[in-house]
């Protein structure tokens, strides 16, 4: 016996939790400027962050002492910070809706099947998006990659959850197609 549509709740499948999770751990992460704040750094830092050759570092170094700079503060553009921090909110926005939508559809016909599963591969594809942004920020932020490694690891799982989801949901099809 089926529950009538607007009695359902959310089921409590794993995907769904997963995926509330990984969007509670990026904002977390968003919320501390991708790791990445203003720093002050000590002068001696410079010539090995920069890989600066010896030529480079005598100079920088006889710079520094001749206009006794000590310390410098370095200081990652807000605008950039803020636009790639609102486009990964709207992802996982998009992420959890296309999983609520999905999950609120039974079907009951192929149709409805089909929209599922459409929905389906937009979380899907919502997660790669993400993949591609974490990518991006380590690429234009100097950031520590192993910092990273477990937002990648939990997009990573929740789009094979999100597959093993829609592979199951085969057999609603197949029942479908045996009845029509």
């Amino acid at each position: 016996m089926s529950v009538i549509k607007n009695k359902r709740s959310l089921s409590s499948l794993e995907f769904f939790h997963n995926a509330l999770e990984l969007r509670k751990e990026i904002t977390d992460l968003l919320l501390r400027d991708f790791g990445v704040k203003d720093k002050t750094r000590t002068t001696n830092m410079m010539p090995k962050m920069y890989h600066m050759t010896d030529d480079d570092k005598a100079l920088f170094t006889e710079l520094c002492n001749r206009y006794k700079i000590t310390s410098v503060l370095e200081i990652y553009p807000e605008w950039l910070i803020n636009n790639i921090r609102s486009g990964m909110l709207d992802i996982m926005r998009d992420m959890i809706r296309n999983i609520t939508s999905a999950n609120s559809i039974y079907p009951t016909s192929e149709e409805e099947f089909y929209e599922r599963r459409i929905k389906q591969d937009r979380a899907i594809g919502n997660c790669e998006q993400l993949l591609q942004e974490m990518q991006y920020i380590i690429t234009v932020l100097p950031t520590d990659v192993q910092k990273y490694m477990k937002y990648v690891d939990m997009i990573e799982r929740e789009i094979a959850l999100l597959k093993g989801w829609r592979k199951s949901d085969n057999k609603i099809l197949k029942r479908l197609q045996g009845t029509s």
